[in-house]
């Protein structure tokens, strides 16, 4: 399974995408550049104390920028996630896209991490190098069970996300996962993320959750809750309400993304996830500031 993924990557997505794949941020780095007067904004702990005693101003040391690309990915392993009715469930769909930015981002020399969320704790697995640290990493996603109830409060996605904004100081890209049906206040949780880190949120549906089909009486359940119920989709004024519900929480999903401040992708269980991808990263390049971070080498290209 993770072979044949490592393939659709490598030979799908470098065939589609055009030059390296770019982030918009780069970290501050540890070597020191020079000084520069205090802008309100600015860190205080980055303050030269004895710079700014002998200018009679305060001033603030800086760095170069360092050009090693530190990627989290907070991956969304609810029980919601094992639904799918059409070419994969969306858990597939969610390994899918961390094995393609996750290569995308190693093959460089970068570090990528990875965050499980949505079972009985948050499951890290820390942060590595190279082909041999990807795969454990998309394997501990593989492995990870069906769940039958909803995560631990302390296990949410919120939780993931603010877990990696407390934890990760560095600055970086975090990638995120996820159908974003979590009950818990994600959109806060990834707001702050937003101030510190470039965020891309990878929203993963399926066509079933947007219209009910016309089937007659049909059982469902709150595959989180366990709830049953009971609806009779032949009523059209029914199948009507919840398509109407359906697209309003998902623009509110993409909203509430937006208004974080992180870039929405959208990847579905009926599409070619990684033409996805591709379109997306190609795009980045064209309409995002050129920050090069996957340089052969380790070297900075143009900005």
């Amino acid at each position: 399974m993770l072979r044949r993924l490592e393939l659709d990557v490598t030979r799908r997505l470098d065939g589609l995408l055009s030059g390296d794949y770019l982030a918009a941020v780069v970290g501050t780095g540890s070597e020191a550049a020079g000084a520069r007067p205090y802008a309100p904004g600015d860190d205080a702990r980055h303050i030269d104390w004895n710079l700014s005693a002998r200018a009679m101003a305060p001033h603030v040391r800086t760095t170069d920028a360092d050009r090693e690309l530190h990627t989290t990915v907070v991956v969304d392993r609810s029980a919601s996630m094992d639904f799918g009715t059409a070419a994969r469930e969306k858990r597939e769909v969610a390994l899918a896209a961390v094995a393609a930015f996750g290569f995308l981002t190693v093959r460089s020399g970068n570090h990528f991490a990875v965050l499980m969320s949505g079972g009985d704790q948050l499951v890290p697995v820390p942060a590595r190098t190279g082909r041999p640290g990807l795969l454990a990493a998309l394997a501990a996603v593989y492995d990870t069970p069906r769940l039958e109830s909803p995560p631990d409060p302390g296990a949410t996605l919120a939780a993931g996300l603010a877990r990696v904004a407390r934890t990760q100081h560095r600055h970086g890209q975090v990638i995120v996962v996820s159908d974003f049906l979590d009950a818990a206040d994600w959109g806060g949780a990834l707001r702050r993320l937003c101030l510190r880190h470039q965020v891309l949120a990878v929203h993963v549906v399926d066509p079933r959750e947007f219209e009910l089909p016309n089937v007659g009486m049909l059982a469902v359940v709150d595959s989180e809750t366990g709830r049953h119920l009971h609806v009779q989709t032949r009523s059209v004024a029914l199948r009507e309400r919840y398509r109407a519900a359906a697209a309003q929480r998902h623009l509110a999903i993409r909203q509430n993304i937006l208004q974080a401040g992180a870039e929405h992708l959208e990847l579905s269980t009926d599409r070619d996830w990684v033409g996805d991808v591709a379109r997306f990263v190609n795009r980045r390049h064209r309409v995002r500031p050129r920050t090069w971070l996957a340089g052969v080498g380790g070297q900075g290209g143009p900005r």
